[in-house]
């Protein structure tokens, strides 16, 4: 302990940790003070706490409900500032506040820095009715040249009447146990409410501190975050130590920066789709028909895309989706009120830890509305129309043209078009690498690209070699109208073409009563095994030309070689094995080219016959699906970002991260009750599609903040984001993410209704979708945890000072998912701790990121500040009321209302009171709720 405090004295500490010796100080020592720590940029130059002592009101037998507000003014500015608030305590004319004052680097405050306390009291906190007992001034050199760093003020009403004092006391180093404020006067309890003081003997950093990535100062952060707020407070611990917390909170540039990218991807994709239906050729009136009715559902959306992509560019707001625009069509992509919440705890030693919680609005496509359900409803209802166009195509025996396909061939088509065109442009390329090395005369580059060259394109070969891709070049050319007109047709019964699926394979034929275009389909079944045969062929006659060429550069030239072969060696001695590849390479590209052109075409046809009966449906499906995933997309990617950068130099996380992937645990309030089960839809397949995700690590071009943001590449089928950090970042990865392993995502979804919409549900709606979403995730949390254990061990994982271990915590979420008790938050919390010990990254939500989701997450705060830092159990309720009446979290709401609110208490809050299960104790308390509720809305109507 006494070297850290050695250690701790050499570095430059901003004036809030600085211990002065002696009275008087200069302006310059001032100055030095006020600068702040370049050490850890979070830190605030200078902060304090307050207390009240004597509070009088006019009102003898009333104790008032106090708290201090907090304003400041630097000559010449002429006009006072609001800076922050206290929380406020009930009850009591002697309050003691756990929310200290902090002022950070970025608010320029000097030794003439005046500052005033406005101490108010609030008569009515439902109708936030207060008046100003009184204020009193100090200005900051007073503070800091008081040789205990302490002040006693008088608090003076309007009238000028002594109303009671103010005490500031600035934390400080050294002598801890002198100059603390006296407490033994107060009560221990004030209305059966326990009081625990602010001690001032909370010291800062005396031993090695854990490193810290600073959301406003870190170059990686900085890039991706912005508009950070900061609260600061000291809580006691069971041991009489003090905990120093501070709470930020921070909006996100990705918000706009990725549904600019992943619209510009969907346009891309989409139009590639429509190029893909005009590149087929001449098909006849039937198909014909078909398709245009396809592209015209196509270029209907990628004219929305392009809208969209417009209004997202032209974009000019700030970097948040209020609630108020949930519904808004230009900014559908968006997510709502998405920020980061970080809680930076530090302990007497110095030892720090960090949580960090991205809330969001639930993923829900507001714009469309929900009167129809949701997506996983919306899914449903496509699965069944795709199956009864099935079951009509099998016995739909005397329509024209019958069309069956079975799932397994859609997804086989679409993997057989993604491996082709990647394997294509891969051919191409090491065609390309093999020529230039000829041309350079480089053996070994020669013999190194071709071995690369043939294993891709026998992969292409491969793929191309199956009976699905064979039966759909028949089916397409079956299409045609030239196949279509050399159909002789003597007799009078109609003959029929069907193209059914018989277990995995497409067959083609004539049905009628002559069966002559049957050898029609042999030759082109015998014309397309030609194509791939001959791409195998041109790759061998490379193979062996390359073989004989390095044999005569290993090998001199002796009187016995014949004539065609010195000539060979003479050119090769020249320097001309180009010459010689150049004309085989040509073929190979050529034949290459063919056969995926043709493949491709034949697969796009497929895909065509089986979307068309619900295109409509289709389409508008995957434009909602889209809209959800985008949000939700967004979200992940700013706990990537973030939990990467916490855990830079956490080796047992990053092995984790690339040998079985990051766990994300989204948590939801929503009830399965109204538009809100729409929602949970919604979000419930918008978390699960994040398994089509993907990440990669790379090194940032340069060092300015779009050099560092996050990238999308990808299409539908899967989409990959590549994180750009900057160089010292990247040394500092394992060589398995350098090196480009691509990072996979398991995502989870736990889900618990807690507001008055989810007591109807209970008693007179359904609970069942929450009940199967909370099952199907469990089951994904104990398959990542039994990855876990088989293949790294223990100690990959953060330490806990829980008694709980991992298995027996897995086992008693499982017994609360399968209990079906009402609003059983014990599966929230659960899950969040689980979260936490695993590595994982979570994620809040309710309807809007507000209320429901500022609840949830204060709560997980304090919850974690009692069980893994030992905050005494007798201030949990205070602290409570702190972080919710003057937290970070009130911030979103003053955002979202576009005001300042003097006055808010989440916990009295009369849309959060519904969601005790009080309602459930009786039928008659619904009366009181929809009267309750009328009034509230009308209130909230009246302020708007």
């Amino acid at each position: 302990m006494a070297g850290g405090r050695e250690r701790s004295s050499r570095t430059q500490r901003p004036w809030s940790v600085y211990r002065a010796n002696t009275f008087e100080l200069s302006s310059e020592m001032i100055g030095l003070a006020l600068a702040g720590n370049s050490q850890d940029p979070d830190e605030p130059v200078l902060e304090f706490s307050i207390a009240c002592t004597e509070l009088a009101t006019p009102a003898l037998e009333r104790k008032p409900n106090s708290f201090v507000a907090v304003s400041c003014t630097t000559p010449p500015q002429a006009f006072w500032t609001k800076h922050a608030q206290t929380e406020i305590i009930e009850g009591t004319s002697n309050p003691m506040f756990l929310s200290s004052i902090a002022f950070f680097q970025d608010c320029n405050i000097n030794h003439q820095t005046q500052v005033k306390l406005a101490v108010y009291d609030v008569k009515d906190r439902s109708q936030g009715t207060m008046y100003m007992l009184g204020s009193a001034l100090f200005a900051v050199k007073e503070l800091l040249q008081e040789k205990s760093h302490r002040l006693e003020l008088e608090l003076r009403s309007a009238e000028n009447q002594r109303v009671g004092k103010v005490t500031v006391a600035a934390w400080q180093m050294e002598d801890r146990a002198d100059h603390r404020m006296s407490v033994r006067s107060l009560p221990e309890s004030i209305n059966g409410r326990t009081v625990l003081p602010v001690d001032e003997s909370l010291t800062e950093s005396m031993g090695v501190r854990i490193k810290y990535a600073s959301l406003c100062k870190d170059s990686l952060l900085r890039s991706v975050f912005g508009g950070t707020m900061s609260r600061m407070y000291r809580f006691p611990t069971t041991d009489g130590k003090h905990l120093r917390v501070l709470e930020q909170m921070a909006e996100s540039v990705l918000s706009l920066n990725i549904p600019r990218q992943f619209v510009k991807l969907l346009l891309e994709e989409d139009t590639a789709r429509v190029c893909e239906l005009e590149e087929l050729g001449e098909l006849s009136p039937c198909w014909e028909s078909l398709r245009r009715q396809i592209v015209s559902q196509y270029q209907s959306i990628i004219l929305t895309h392009q809208e969209t992509l417009s209004d997202l560019n032209s974009y000019r707001g700030p970097s948040f989706k209020a609630s108020n625009l949930k519904a808004d069509r230009k900014l559908e992509f968006m997510p709502t009120n998405l920020h980061v919440q970080r809680m930076r705890v530090q302990n007497e030693l110095g030892f720090e830890h960090t949580y960090d919680v991205v809330t969001i609005g639930a993923p829900a496509a507001h714009c469309q509305g929900f009167k129809s359900g949701g997506l996983r409803k919306l899914i449903q209802k496509f699965e069944e129309a795709k199956k009864h166009v099935y079951e009509e195509g099998c016995s739909a025996q005397s329509s024209s043209q019958s069309i069956v396909y079975i799932p397994q061939d859609i997804v086989r088509a679409k993997e057989i078009i993604a491996h082709i065109n990647t394997l294509k442009t891969q051919v191409n390329y090491y065609a390309e690498r093999l020529s230039r090395a000829a041309k350079d005369r480089s053996a070994s580059g020669l013999e190194r690209t071709l071995a690369i060259l043939s294993d891709k394109t026998r992969q292409l070969v491969t793929v191309c070699d199956c009976k699905l891709l064979a039966s759909a070049i028949q089916a397409l050319n079956a299409g045609r109208p030239e196949y279509i007109a050399s159909k002789a047709s003597p007799t009078t019964e109609p003959e029929q073409v069907v193209l059914r699926n018989d277990q995995d394979t497409l067959l083609a034929k004539w049905s009628g009563r002559n069966s002559r275009s049957s050898l029609h389909v042999d030759w082109q079944e015998e014309e397309w095994e030609k194509v791939w045969v001959n791409v195998d062929k041109s790759l061998e006659c490379i193979i062996q030309r390359v073989d004989k060429l390095l044999q005569k550069e290993r090998r001199p030239s002796s009187s016995s070689l014949d004539s065609s072969q010195h000539d060979l060696q003479g050119s090769s001695q020249k320097g001309e094995w180009s010459e010689v590849l150049y004309p085989l390479l040509t073929t190979l590209t050529e034949c290459v080219a063919m056969m995926s052109d043709k493949a491709k075409k034949s697969m796009v046809f497929l895909l065509m016959q089986d979307s068309a009966p619900t295109i409509a449906m289709d389409v508008s499906l995957q434009y909602r699906r889209d809209v959800v995933f985008c949000q939700t997309l967004t979200a992940l990617i700013c706990g990537f970002v973030i939990k990467l950068r916490n855990c830079l130099r956490d080796n047992g996380f990053l092995r984790q991260l690339y040998t079985i992937g990051l766990l994300a645990q989204f948590e939801s309030l929503l009830s399965t009750y109204g538009d809100e089960l729409a929602m949970l839809e919604d979000m419930s397949v918008g978390v699960m599609d994040l398994r089509n995700v993907t990440f990669k690590v790379t090194q940032a071009a340069g060092s300015s903040a779009p050099d560092m943001l996050p990238i999308i590449t990808g299409n539908r089928d899967g989409f990959n984001v590549r994180i750009p950090l900057p160089g010292s970042m990247f040394d500092a990865l394992p060589r398995e993410i350098q090196s480009g392993m691509l990072l996979r995502v398991q995502p989870v979804h736990f889900n618990v209704g807690i507001n008055e919409q989810q007591t109807l549900a209970e008693k007179f709606g359904d609970t069942s979708l929450q009940e199967i979403i909370n099952v199907e995730s469990l089951s994904r949390l104990n398959s990542y945890y039994e990855q876990f254990k088989e293949v790294l061990p223990e100690d990959c994982l953060p330490r806990s000072r829980s008694q709980t271990c991992l298995p027996e915590l897995l086992r008693f979420l499982g017994q609360n998912v399968n209990a079906r008790k009402n609003k059983n938050v014990d599966i929230l919390w659960q899950a969040a701790e689980i979260c936490r010990r695993l590595n994982g990254v979570r994620f809040t939500s309710c309807k809007s990121a507000k209320d429901r989701t500022a609840m949830s997450v204060t709560l997980e705060q304090c919850l974690i500040l009692q069980h893994e830092h030992g905050m005494a159990p007798q201030v949990f309720t205070q602290a409570l009321d702190c972080m919710r009446s003057v937290g970070t979290r009130e911030g979103v709401i003053q955002k979202n209302l576009s005001g300042l609110l003097p006055v808010r208490d989440l916990r009295l809050d009369p849309s959060l009171m519904y969601s005790l299960p009080l309602l459930a104790l009786s039928p008659n308390l619904l009366v009181v709720w929809i009267f309750l509720s009328v009034a509230y809305f009308l209130a909230k109507v009246r302020c708007r």
